[in-house]
């Protein structure tokens, strides 16, 4: 169902206007560069209303956040939570994935954090998925060596079909579940599908792909 558009979004955002980046490609060098503090860098894509991104940077003080939102009616909820808190190592950004292509490659990124984005069911649509080659490559030339994509969704095809993609492109998998909720797997962070999700019994999806050479791939096994 299309969420209706905010009343006074305007106006609520230009209220976060500090934590808001409309230009990202003014720092396409160096992401590091949006923050005061130089500490490690990660990232979301797709963050919706914000409640994985605002807990997870609670908890991460000495890490900073850039999450990605291209649905203005969404993320004017999440950098109200932000500003609410008072996080001031979260900036979010709106717009989606693409834009990262755009940036020179800077090797920033430590982390990467996928949650529960659109599978684009139809197989003639998978090169939509953010799991695909095309992104995994736009992900690599941004993140540093060794970098982690941390994946979670509630659909099984999805899942199966990231698990091969990130195999086939050469990543290092590990902590891969089939039913998070019921595993040993601890420091989860929800977000709001995940809640929603689990309540109703189904299971959650989820994996860490690491980018990695060859020969560091092998040593590590």
């Amino acid at each position: 169902m299309r969420m209706r558009r905010k009343k006074h979004r305007e106006e609520r955002m230009e209220n976060c206007s500090d934590i808001i980046i409309k230009d990202i490609l003014k720092y396409k060098e160096n992401l590091k560069d949006i923050f005061p503090k130089d500490f490690p860098l990660h990232m979301e894509i797709g963050c919706g209303k914000g409640g994985f991104i605002s807990t997870i940077a609670e908890l991460n003080p000495e890490v900073n956040y850039i999450a990605f939102e291209k649905n203005l009616d969404v993320l004017v909820l999440a950098t109200e939570k932000v500003s609410e808190k008072g996080l001031e190592n979260v900036r979010f950004v709106p717009g989606d994935a693409e834009i990262l292509a755009q940036l020179e490659e800077q090797k920033s990124i430590e982390r990467l954090y996928i949650n529960f984005c659109d599978p684009w069911h139809k197989w003639g649509h998978r090169k939509r998925r953010l799991t695909y080659k095309r992104y995994l490559e736009i992900y690599e030339r941004i993140m540093k060596d060794s970098g982690e994509i941390h994946f979670k969704t509630d659909n099984a095809p999805l899942f199966e079909f990231s698990l091969n993609s990130f195999s086939d492109f050469g990543m290092k998998l590990k902590n891969i579940t089939l039913d998070l909720h019921n595993s040993k797997f601890e420091g989860n962070v929800m977000t709001e599908y995940e809640k929603l999700f689990s309540e109703k019994g189904q299971p959650i999806y989820r994996c860490e792909a690491i980018f990695c050479s060859f020969d560091d791939c092998k040593s590590s096994e």
